[in-house]
């Protein structure tokens, strides 16, 4: 065995090797750049060319692009608030929040070297798994990966802070939003309004972009400054980005083993591990003060787990054919195109090539921190750039990306209708992340319940691996709630006022009000609208609406029992923002998208920035290429409206 293993390190470093592998870190670094393409897109511009290849180049330029991504994908979530992909929706926190603090290269140079250790021990974790993995893997049940999802939704609890309803609220909402469409066991469908687009579902991207860039780019333009509220320190930020990995190597390895484990399940893989090592984070932390404005664990912490997760996802690709993430998916197909057959066979016949992938995948990890961390400097100067300039580029990027769900105009409008409640969830401080998790985890936790219930009955709740993962989700809920009131009796007895100590009041405002009026009225809707359903093909919905309406209620009557604190929660500016972001898409319709989105960005550049002529017009036809190169490598299909077919037919 070892001589195969070395024989294949020794075929890493051929010249031709090299050189795909190369171009599949290139491409993965520029796909994980553009918001919301992530490893799918990618891996599909890359699959016509393997015709004819040899396995070992091929595999190699599969696996740089694979092992990139999540770290590419980097650069958006931090320096634009905007997640690069379902792997990097937690980084959005708190690298976010960095950039805006003037700190974007110690963000960014503390997630590349995070990601490429977190690589290397996934690769590393993979390497035992290929040989172990396999009773491990089969024993997972339905039931288990039920309770994955549940620790998923145990997230909430952490990330909603003191505003705990508030958090579970936006759950409840993200789980309802991950409802609509066809039931899973029955076929019925829930919620859909007889609107063809929403047959099956709201898209993950769409929803992902809504949530956390509208309401980002709106609040940076209101605000008419650049990212960063502060001068950026690039050299001292990418030194100290350093020195925080090396602080936090402890966290950077039990994040980057949960990632590596979790990758191994499919159907959860980047979706889900993100917020799993966020939490983790949050709950290991004695200071849980930072978290949300600007910690750099909030990075570390997931950013260690996706590079690991992808190496972890490999596993039950290779070994039984079942792709454990999308990217995976796609893989699986190029394994196909080279004749490859994944199996017992990639560890009996094929074992050469197996090990080649493991090899590929540490290099490309490597070569791909590398390169970021060289590029840091450069693009972390973006936040010090005026954000009214970027602000027209970074929405048609992001409506580009949220177009790629569907290839449907429905997607440009659910963008705008999420977008309205993520700029009033960000207005009035509701977690979005809650929201998030709700609506990523509710698919796949209705699907493995009804499966666990059909094959298992009730026995699939007392599974041993079911009590387990139980009882790490009563710790992730009950944990910090003792150590909280373990601090507050501490401090109480500190001063000897243990009597007179108080807690904090709510907060309330006026976009509280609505948000509160406006989801019992959904709650309600909904209610009537699975009213007819069947008991297993509604029993998700009602759960939904149930966490809902009474989490709302619950802090509507905290409210009235403890004299809340009234707050300005402003939205007037937020609002005609969104009004001309539905504009916009209107004249997408109207005009065709890629002719509104030149118009849009010439007319923002000349009239909000006020550039000089020939720069705008630079940026413009810059955007027009942008969209025209993109439409011909992934052969896209635009709203055509009225010009686009006479200009670019």
């Amino acid at each position: 065995m070892f001589d195969i293993l070395f024989s294949s390190l020794g075929q890493l470093f051929t010249v031709s090797h090299l050189l795909y592998m190369m171009l599949g870190v290139l491409v993965g670094l520029v796909v994980g750049i553009i918001p919301g393409l992530g490893g799918i897109a990618g891996m599909s511009l890359l699959l016509p060319f393997l015709y004819g290849m040899e396995p070992t180049v091929a595999l190699g330029m599969l696996m740089g692009l694979v092992a990139v991504i999540p770290t590419g994908d980097t650069f958006a979530s931090v320096l634009l608030g905007i997640p690069g992909s379902s792997a990097s929706q937690a980084t959005v926190i708190d690298g976010f929040s960095l950039a805006k603090r003037g700190q974007a290269a110690r963000a960014l140079s503390s997630a590349f070297l995070s990601s490429m250790i977190g690589g290397l021990i996934g690769a590393i974790v993979l390497t035992g798994f290929i040989l172990i993995a396999r009773p491990l893997v089969l024993s997972f049940s339905s039931s288990e990966l039920f309770m994955l999802t549940l620790l998923g939704l145990s997230m909430v609890a952490v990330l909603s802070g003191r505003d705990l309803f508030k958090g579970l609220a936006a759950c409840g909402l993200g789980l309802l939003v991950g409802a609509i469409g066809m039931a899973p066991a029955t076929g019925e469908f829930r919620m859909n309004f007889g609107l063809n687009y929403l047959y099956d579902g709201l898209p993950l991207v769409v929803v992902g972009l809504g949530i956390f860039a509208l309401p980002e780019i709106i609040d940076l333009l209101v605000k008419r400054g650049a990212i960063a509220s502060e001068p950026c320190k690039l050299g001292e930020g990418w030194r100290q980005g350093i020195r925080d990995v090396g602080q936090q190597r402890g966290l950077v390895a039990r994040c980057a083993g949960i990632g590596s484990l979790v990758g191994t399940i499919p159907g959860l893989a980047g979706s889900v591990v993100d917020w799993i090592t966020y939490g983790h984070a949050v709950q290991s932390a004695r200071d849980k003060s930072e978290f949300g404005k600007g910690d750099i664990r909030g990075v570390i912490a997931p950013e260690s787990a996706n590079n690991a997760c992808a190496c972890g996802a490999m596993v039950p690709t290779l070994l039984f054919g079942v792709p454990g993430s999308g990217t995976a998916a796609v893989f699986l197909g190029g394994l196909l195109l080279l004749g490859l057959q994944p199996g017992v066979g990639m560890i009996e016949t094929h074992l050469d090539l197996t090990y080649t992938i493991i090899w590929s995948l540490a290099l490309a990890n490597i070569l791909g921190a590398a390169l970021c961390l060289v590029l840091a400097r450069p693009v972390a100067s973006l936040t010090r750039v005026p954000f009214v300039i970027l602000a027209p580029l970074i929405t048609v990027l992001i409506m580009f990306a949220a177009f790629q769900a569907t290839r449907a105009t429905g997607d440009l409008l659910a963008l705008g209708a999420v977008g309205i409640l993520g700029v009033l969830f960000k207005q009035a401080n509701w977690s979005r992340p809650a929201f998030l998790i709700g609506f990523v985890l509710a698919p796949g936790a209705e699907s493995y319940f009804y499966q666990a219930v059909q094959f298992q009955g009730t026995d699939a709740f007392l599974r041993p691996g079911v009590l387990i993962i139980g009882a790490l989700i009563l710790a992730a809920l009950f944990i910090p709630m003792l150590r909280s009131l373990c601090i507050k009796r501490r401090q109480a007895s500190s001063v000897g006022a243990a009597s007179t100590a108080r807690a904090e009041p709510p907060t309330l405002g006026a976009i509280d009000v609505v948000l509160f009026v406006a989801l019992l009225g959904t709650a309600a809707f909904a209610w009537m609208d699975v009213a007819d359903l069947s008991l297993i093909g509604g029993i998700m919905p009602r759960l939904a609406i149930a966490i809902l309406a009474v989490s709302c209620l619950l802090e509507v009557a905290r409210c009235l029992t403890r004299r809340p604190q009234w707050q300005h929660q402003a939205i007037g500016l937020q609002g005609l923002w969104l009004v001309g972001f539905f504009a916009l898409v209107a004249a997408m319709l109207l005009l065709g998208f890629i002719t509104a989105a030149t118009l849009f960005c010439l007319v923002f550049l000349l009239v909000i920035a006020r550039l000089k002529p020939w720069v705008a017009a630079g940026m413009a036809l810059g955007v027009t290429a942008f969209l025209v190169g993109m439409a011909e490598f992934l052969t896209l299909t635009y709203p055509s409206g009225l010009i686009d077919p006479w200009l670019f037919g």
